[in-house]
């Protein structure tokens, strides 16, 4: 029995990045229990410093993070180490951006929720194999595909309407307006 103290250099790294502490420590602790280490993060600033000390092997990127996003994590991530197997977890299924995770050096995508056994499964499929569609899979509606591209562009500013409008090449009030609606239905 090795002590705890000794590094187990067989032992895969693992950088777990979800702004969600307890589901972020709930993930880290079922993937410490088969074997890997795993070092944790909250933001963008805190993964890519613990990237930048000690480069992990593998790392789950959560997309929706206040300020600096997953996809920019995802890009800094693969610029510091192409190695690094990057899984991003999306909660809103949005496709158009795991594709756009997949072209910044993602190795997969998975949609929340997911468990320890969905990403060691990720793990080890090939790149890009995303998770699978199931036959009765339905597309968001274009009305659904809109307002989460508003809510993720409305989140990549910091909340900012003004910004935000100004990205989506939409007068403020226009976009207000549509932020007044509740989500379409899928």
């Amino acid at each position: 029995m090795t002590s705890p103290h000794s590094h187990q250099s067989s032992a895969p790294t693992l950088l777990l990045v979800d702004d969600e502490a307890v589901f972020r420590e709930r993930l880290a602790r079922a993937f410490r229990e088969r074997g890997f280490e795993v070092g944790t993060a909250g933001s963008y600033e805190e993964a890519l410093a613990q990237a930048t000390r000690e480069s992990p092997e593998v790392a789950v990127v959560d997309l929706r993070m206040p300020g600096r996003g997953g996809l920019e994590l995802v890009r800094a991530l693969h610029a510091l180490d192409g190695s690094t197997r990057i899984i991003v977890l999306t909660g809103y299924g949005s496709i158009a951006t795991a594709v756009e995770a997949m072209k910044l050096g993602a190795f997969n995508y998975l949609p929340k929720p997911a468990d320890v056994d969905d990403l060691l499964l990720a793990f080890s499929r090939g790149p890009g194999e995303a998770a699978q569609v199931t036959e009765d899979f339905q597309p968001p509606s274009l009305a659904r595909a809109e307002w989460e591209h508003i809510q993720r562009v409305l989140s990549d500013c910091g909340g900012n309407i003004s910004e935000a409008a100004r990205r989506l090449g939409l007068h403020r009030r226009s976009l207000q307006r549509k932020l007044q609606k509740y989500p379409p239905a899928q």
